[in-house]
């Protein structure tokens, strides 16, 4: 009876540590992700037919619907533009287009690309031009995949920081101490501007967002971390999320 206590109390033990350690993993890695920095391309050919990949950054479904009619409107001959993207750190978030080709033979190669190389915020689109010879299921497969590969190739990969948009909207009585304060946090501006109120627009990494708004409330109100806590807001200073 001891020794099963003992080994439950252990199994327990281990299942939390593994939970823990789990939770710990995923808190650390959600604020960033990998994207590539600029346009790339490649070029796959197989028994006549050619294979155009166009890879390219997008943050949202809407740019990706503008690039796939960019890409459209150069290859208005062609009978296939093939595409797969996928957005953001939820893994649902994601399509795979065959755009006419035998059903999973196109897009789902081309996605399976984008989660080989671990990137997000990314869309991938394959023009096919057909050279006469019909390329068979694993054919297309390959082809879709190897030339999405190839855009990767010419890629540069970047990691990219998961920001929280802040407004700050403030008095320009307060204009001295909000300025020394956001100096010290040291955020990304992204833009200031100063008519009948001031107004700064910054991101802060996601996973600091609470540790660097509360020191910036102490900042400005020349009070401790500890008596920041207890303040709700800065009078004379409204901070908007902005996402």
């Amino acid at each position: 009876m001891i020794v099963n206590e003992l080994l439950s109390g252990l199994v327990d033990v281990r299942i939390y540590c593994m939970l823990f350690l789990s939770f710990d993993y995923i808190c650390a890695v959600q604020d960033f992700f990998h994207t590539i920095q600029a346009d790339a391309s490649g070029l796959f050919k197989d028994r006549g037919s050619k294979f155009y990949a166009y890879a390219r950054s997008v943050a949202t479904e809407q740019e990706a619907q503008l690039f796939l009619t960019e890409i459209k409107k150069e290859h208005i001959k062609a009978r296939h533009h093939c595409y797969a993207y996928r957005l953001g750190l939820d893994d649902n978030n994601f399509r795979a287009n065959d755009d006419g080709e035998p059903s999973g033979t196109a897009g789902r190669p081309i996605l399976g690309q984008i989660d080989s190389a671990e990137l997000t915020n990314v869309m991938v689109i394959v023009v096919r031009y057909f050279g006469g010879t019909k390329l068979g299921t694993s054919g297309l497969i390959n082809a879709y995949r190897e030339s999405t590969r190839l855009a990767f190739e010419a890629a540069i990969r970047i990691k990219k920081i998961v920001e929280d948009r802040i407004l700050l909207t403030f008095d320009y009585s307060l204009m001295s101490e909000i300025m020394n304060a956001v100096k010290k946090i040291d955020p990304v501006i992204y833009r200031q501007e100063f008519t009948e109120y001031g107004e700064i627009e910054m991101g802060i990494r996601q996973s600091e967002t609470e540790e660097t708004m509360l020191r910036f409330k102490a900042l400005v109100m020349n009070i401790s971390l500890e008596e920041a806590k207890a303040i709700e807001h800065i009078a004379g200073c409204k901070v908007a999320f902005l996402g």
